[in-house]
C-alpha cells in the first residue's frame, strides 16, 4: 500500500502551483493551517540548497472533529500533509498523504469511515489539479 498519491503539474510556476493546490483543497472543505517552506528552512539551518519544497498542513474541521472524538490522540496524524515540490523548472509534484495508510495503524473502527472520507476528498484535490 502506498502512503501517498500525487500528480505532476507542468508549465506552471511554483507559486501558482501552491495557489492552485490551496484552491483545490478549499473546494473540498480543507483549510490550510500551516505552510512550511522546507527549502528556506534547510538553507537557513543547514546551508544546503534544494529545489522549492513546501508542506501544506490541510485540515477538514468536520473530519478532524470526528477523528479526535473517536480517538483523542489521533492528532499526531493531523493535519493531513500535502507537499508541493519542484522537480525541475517545468515540473511540480503535488502529493497528499493517504489517511487510510496513516490512520490504519490505529486500531479503532470508528476511524475507518473518516479516513475513507478524507482519502476520497484528497484524491479529488489531486485529480482537480490534473485538469
Amino acid at each position: 500500500m502506498s502512503y501517498f498519491f500525487s500528480t505532476t503539474l507542468t508549465n506552471i510556476s511554483f507559486e501558482d502551483a501552491i495557489d492552485k493546490t490551496k484552491t483545490a483543497l478549499k473546494n473540498e472543505g480543507f483549510g490550510v493551517l500551516t505552510e512550511i517552506n522546507i527549502k528556506n528552512t534547510l538553507k537557513n539551518k543547514l546551508d544546503v540548497d534544494i529545489n522549492p519544497y513546501t508542506i501544506l498542513g490541510a485540515c477538514s474541521p468536520k473530519h478532524a472533529h470526528h477523528a479526535i472524538s473517536s480517538e483523542p490522540n489521533i492528532g499526531v496524524f493531523l493535519p493531513c500533509n500535502v507537499i508541493v515540490r519542484a522537480l525541475d523548472s517545468n515540473h511540480i509534484s503535488v502529493s497528499a498523504v493517504d489517511p487510510i495508510a496513516s490512520m490504519g495503524t490505529v486500531e479503532n473502527k470508528n476511524l475507518a469511515t473518516v479516513a475513507q472520507e478524507v482519502e476520497s476528498k484528497l484524491k479529488k484535490v489531486i485529480n482537480a489539479l490534473k485538469q
